[in-house]
Parts: structure tokens; sequence; C-alpha cells
């Protein structure tokens, strides 16, 4: 499958307002999409800047919760797990050829 490039949202349900994300941010939010209720975590979908695609997708008047989950290992530590609670369609979307 190749990856987004471009969709076009309704927000809210049927009487909500239209959203455009592109490049990245339209990535991330097919990512959540996709992931449903479990969420993505950077380290399963490795991406250079998902903090900055939620706070852009946030911006566009999306709700995503950020779950903070600890690790063990070599470096323990946290790490955000996001999960998309807006009621999102998807009206539009482009791919990568």
């Amino acid at each position: 499958m190749t990856n987004v490039t471009k969709l076009e949202i309704r927000v809210g349900g049927r009487e909500g307002r239209t959203v455009k994300v592109r490049g990245r941010d339209a990535w991330a939010l097919d990512a959540l999409l996709r992931a449903g209720e479990r969420g993505v975590t950077p380290i399963e979908r490795p991406a250079p800047r998902w903090s900055h695609y939620i706070f852009k997708l946030r911006r566009a008047g999306l709700v995503v919760e950020t779950i903070d989950e600890p690790h063990a290992g070599t470096y323990a530590g946290h790490h955000a797990r996001y999960v998309l609670r807006s009621s999102v369609e998807v009206l539009e979307e482009e791919r990568a050829a």
C-alpha cells in the first residue's frame, strides 16, 4: 500500500466542517485512522516529527489524546501513544504513485 499524501475529511459528523491535510500530516492522520482505539506510537510507526504532526492536526480542530507509556530496555523511559478521538469521515484521499 502506498502512503497517503492528501486527505479531505469531515470532522464531527454530518454537519461537521471539512478539513484538508497534506503531506506527513495526512500520513499521520491515516495512521491514526487505521490504528483506531489502539492508537499509534513513534516506536511502531517511525517518523521524524510525530509530535509536530499531532500539534498541526489538533490546530486543525481534531482531538488527539496523548497517552504516556513507559518502555524498558537499555534506553528505558517514556513514549507517547496517540489516539484519534474525533469523529472523522474521509471524503477524499490521494496516495503516492
